[in-house]
C-alpha cells in the first residue's frame, strides 16, 4: 500500500501531480497495487468531501480516503471512532493546563515589548 499526504484542500496543480504520482506508482510496480491520497480528516464535515480542485481528475473513493475511510485502513475498523475518543480525552484533561500556557506565554510576549 502506498499513501500520499498532501494538504485536505489541494490545489488543481496538487490534484493534477498527485494523480500522475499515484498512476506511476502503479505503473512502475507492473502488478495489482492500491495507491491513494490520503486525507486524514474531511475540512468539509459533516457534509461529504467535495473539492472543485479535483473535478474530472480525482475518482473518490478510488483514488483518495478522507478521514474515516484513512483511519480505518491505517489501524483496522473503528479507528477513527477511537482515535476521536481519544483526542477528546485528552482534550479534556489537558484543557486548563493548555490555557494556562497560552496565558503564561503571552503575558511573557506581551511584557517584552
Amino acid at each position: 500500500m502506498n499513501l500520499l499526504k498532501k494538504t485536505v484542500k489541494p490545489n488543481i496543480d496538487v490534484f493534477k501531480e498527485s494523480k500522475i504520482k499515484l498512476l506511476e506508482w502503479v505503473a512502475r510496480k507492473r502488478k495489482v497495487i492500491e495507491v491513494f491520497l490520503a486525507f486524514p480528516y474531511n475540512p468539509y464535515h459533516p457534509a461529504p468531501y467535495s473539492r472543485f480542485t479535483m473535478q474530472n481528475m480525482m475518482d473518490f473513493p478510488n483514488d483518495f480516503l478522507v478521514g474515516e475511510q484513512y483511519w480505518d485502513l491505517l489501524g483496522g475498523k473503528g479507528t477513527f471512532v477511537d482515535l476521536l475518543r481519544i483526542f477528546d480525552d485528552v482534550g479534556k484533561n489537558y484543557k486548563r493546563r493548555i490555557e494556562e500556557k497560552i496565558i503564561e506565554v503571552a503575558k511573557k510576549k506581551i511584557e517584552s515589548y
